[in-house]
């Protein structure tokens, strides 16, 4: 795993051994940062569920403003501390090593500009992270959120939760969905 483009671009990216972890992969992470490409310069990034934080560190390295990157499994956690540390981006990255749903409190920002999700498959907390999203004072109808999920995950639940589902993007085994929070008096 590499970072593509940006300041840290080509620097090789460690992984956690094993299967915990699904790391997304260069072409996939490309094609959704071609369809980022204006909105990450100056951005509020969030990476949930961030493994080693390559999709954060791709964020940063294309010209973030800050991203938290939020991690519970010891072994990705080091690996992303580490990472951060070989491409330079410390500085602006704000790592909360913690279950994904209680570290959305600690976040303090006015506006979060894109929130990326990725939980383990097995147990996809898709649903249990967007609810808890509504609670938070810096997602707002402007917040982009992308899930990242197998193809057949079910993503019915959003627009009762008060979501709108802006585009998908579909890979050979997963795909990308693309969220907004409904302006409220709007369904939410």
């Amino acid at each position: 795993m590499r970072v593509i483009a940006g300041s840290a671009r080509r620097l090789l990216l460690k992984t956690p051994k094993g299967n915990d972890t699904r790391p997304t992969q260069d072409r996939i992470k490309e094609t959704l940062f071609n369809i980022l490409q204006n909105d990450v310069p100056g951005a509020i990034f969030i990476d949930l569920f961030c493994g080693s934080g390559g999709i954060g560190i791709e964020a940063l390295s294309r010209g973030a403003r800050r991203c938290y990157f939020v991690e519970n499994a010891q072994e990705a956690y080091n690996c992303l501390l580490e990472n951060l540390h070989t491409t330079h981006l410390e500085p602006k990255a704000k790592v909360l090593k913690q279950d994904a749903v209680m570290a959305l409190s600690a976040i303090r920002e006015e506006e979060a500009d894109i929130v990326f999700l990725d939980p383990p498959y097995e147990n996809a907390q898709y649903e249990r992270v967007l609810q808890a999203l509504l609670s938070q004072p810096y997602i707002t109808p402007y917040t982009m959120i992308i899930a990242e999920a197998p193809l057949s995950e079910d993503f019915s639940f959003a627009e009762d939760l008060g979501y709108e589902i802006t585009r998908e993007k579909e890979y050979k085994n997963n795909k990308h969905i693309f969220l907004r929070r409904k302006p409220l008096g709007e369904g939410a």
